[in-house]
C-alpha cells in the first residue's frame, strides 16, 4: 500500500489528485467546526449521554462529531447515502429509471440530478427533524420561528455542500466522494474514541484507588489493542477474498481475425456488500430507541419496555441486528448482481462456465455459489460488528445482576459502533489503493505503447 502511495505521489497528474482530494477533505473539516446559530454549546455532553448507543450515536461517528455538535455540517452525508440508495432500488423496480441507468452517459445525468432532488429533500425532512430534537432537549438559546427557520436553512445547505464536495473528489479527486468523506469523519473521531476508552478503562481504576482495578484496566487496554489489530488483518484478508468461477471461451473467426479461445474467470466478491448491510440493520433496529429518547415522559410503558428489553445493551437488540445484518447481505446481493443477467452475458460473448451446459443450468450454478459466498459475507459481517456490541452486552448484563461489581469494570460502551466504524475504515483505504493501483497501471500501459 504505502508503496502504491508513493509511485502514484511521483506521478505529477496522481499528485494533483491527491492534493485536491486533501484540499477538498480539509474543507469539509473546517465546516464540520463552523457552529449553527443560537445552538447551547452545553450540547456535546448531552448529546453523547443520551443518544451515544442509538442510531443517532452512528450518525454522529459518520459525521466526524458535527451531529453531536450540532455543526454546519450535522447532517453531513447520510442524506446523499440514502437518496442514491433509494434512487438504486427504484431504478429496479421503475422501468423508466432503469431505462435511464441503461442510456448510457445521458442516463447517468439524469438519475444524479435526480439523486441531487432527492438529497435535499431528504435533507429537509432530516433538519427538521433533528432541530426539534434540539428544541425538546432544551439546547437551544432561542426557539421561534426566525431561529428555526435559520437553523433548518444551515442544516440543508451544509447537507448540499457535502454533496457538492463528494461530486468534486469523484470528478477531480481520487476515489469515491463518499467513502472519501466518510473515511475522514471516521478517523476524525479516533483520538476523541482513544480518550473515552483511556477514561473508561485506565482512569477507573485510578478513581476507584484500587491497584488490580488499574492492571485490569492495562490488560483489557491491551487486548483490545490486539483485537484491532486482528480484526484490521482479518478484515483486509476477507475484502481481497473472492471465489473464481472459470469460464471458458470457444474460438471464433470474425472477418480475417481469429477471437476466443481462452480461459478466464469470474471473481465474486467474499465481502460484496461492503458495509451496506450494517448501516442499513442499524437504521433500521435501532428506531424503537431512538423513538423513546423523544419520550420525556419517564413513566411512559413504551419507552420503559424498550430501556428494558430492546436497548443497544441488550441481548434482543443484539440477536435482531445481526439478523438484520444477515438479511440485509442477501438483499443487498440480489440487487446489485444479477445471475441472469450475468449468464446472458457469458453466453453472448461465446463462453461458458466449465461443466456447465448455457442457460439454465450456468445461472443455477452462479445462484448456489452466490448465495454461499453471500452467507459467508453475511457472518463476516456479523463477527466484526457484533463482537464489540456483545462486550457492551455481556457488561451491562453483569451489571444487571451484580451492581458492585459493574462499578468495578470499566467502561466499554465506547466499542459499541467500533467494528462498523473499522470496517469502514479500512474498506474506504482499500478501495482507494486500488483505485490509485488502477491508474499507475494505465499510465504505465499508455508509457509502453507509446
Amino acid at each position: 500500500m504505502f508503496k502504491t502511495l508513493k509511485n502514484a505521489w511521483k506521478t505529477p497528474e496522481l499528485q494533483k489528485k491527491m492534493l485536491f482530494t486533501l484540499f477538498i477533505v480539509l474543507l469539509y473539516r473546517l465546516g464540520a467546526c463552523l457552529c449553527v446559530p443560537y445552538v447551547s454549546p452545553d450540547i456535546s455532553t448531552s448529546f453523547e449521554s443520551l443518544y451515544g448507543s442509538s442510531v443517532l450515536g452512528l450518525m454522529s461517528i459518520l459525521s466526524g462529531g458535527a451531529m453531536q455538535y450540532a455543526t454546519l455540517f450535522a447532517l453531513s452525508v447520510s442524506p446523499y447515502i440514502t437518496a442514491s440508495i433509494v434512487i438504486q432500488l427504484l431504478t429496479i423496480a421503475i422501468p423508466a429509471l432503469e431505462r435511464w441507468a441503461k442510456d448510457g452517459a445521458n442516463g447517468q445525468k439524469k438519475i444524479s440530478a435526480l439523486t441531487r432532488y432527492v438529497t435535499i429533500a431528504l435533507a429537509v425532512v432530516t433538519s427538521y427533524g433533528y432541530s426539534m430534537l434540539l428544541k425538546s432537549q432544551g439546547w437551544l438559546v432561542k426557539s421561534n420561528w426566525f431561529a428555526m427557520l435559520v437553523i433548518n436553512a444551515a442544516f440543508c445547505a451544509g447537507a448540499a455542500l457535502v454533496m457538492w464536495l463528494a461530486e468534486l473528489i469523484n470528478e477531480k479527486g481520487i476515489g469515491n466522494g463518499i467513502s472519501i468523506i466518510l473515511f475522514a469523519n471516521i478517523v476524525a473521531t479516533l483520538p476523541g474514541m482513544v480518550l473515552s476508552l483511556w477514561d473508561g478503562v485506565i482512569m477507573h481504576g485510578y478513581v476507584a484507588s484500587k491497584a488490580w482495578s488499574v492492571v485490569i484496566g492495562i490488560l483489557i487496554t491491551i487486548v483490545v489493542l490486539i483485537v484491532v489489530v486482528a480484526t484490521v488483518g482479518f478484515v483486509v484478508w476477507v475484502t481481497n477474498s473472492e471465489r473464481r468461477i472459470p469460464i471458458q471461451y470457444a474460438k471464433r473467426v470474425v472477418g480475417r481475425k481469429m477471437y476466443g479461445g481462452q480461459a478466464t474467470n469470474l471473481p465474486i466478491k467474499l465481502n460484496m456488500t461492503g458495509v451496506m448491510p450494517i448501516i442499513f440493520a442499524s437504521s433500521i433496529v435501532s428506531i424503537p430507541a431512538t423513538i423513546t429518547a423523544f419520550i420525556t415522559n419517564e413513566e411512559n410503558g413504551f419507552k420503559n419496555f424498550v430501556e428494558s428489553f430492546f436497548s443497544p445493551t441488550t441481548w434482543p437488540y443484539l440477536v435482531v441486528y445481526l439478523l438484520l445484518i444477515i438479511a440485509f447481505s442477501y438483499f443487498y446481493v440480489m440487487i446489485s448482481f444479477n445471475p441472469v443477467e450475468v449468464a446472458n452475458n457469458i453466453a453472448q460473448n461465446g463462453g461458458s462456465v466449465r461443466g456447465m451446459r448455457p442457460g439454465r443450468p450456468t445461472v443455477q450454478y452462479i445462484q448456489k455459489i452466490l448465495k454461499r459466498v453471500t452467507l459467508i459475507g453475511a457472518f463476516f459481517l456479523c463477527i466484526v460488528a457484533g463482537l464489540p456490541m456483545l462486550v457492551t452486552v455481556v457488561t451491562t448484563a453483569i451489571g444487571t445482576f451484580n451492581p458492585t461489581l459493574a462499578q468495578k469494570l470499566p467502561d466499554l460502551s465506547i466499542l459499541t459502533f467500533g467494528g462498523s466504524s473499522l470496517l469502514i475504515v479500512v474498506g474506504v483505504a482499500l478501495e482507494t489503493v486500488r483505485d490509485l493501483e488502477a491508474q499507475l497501471s494505465m499510465r504505465a500501459s499508455k508509457g509502453f505503447l507509446g
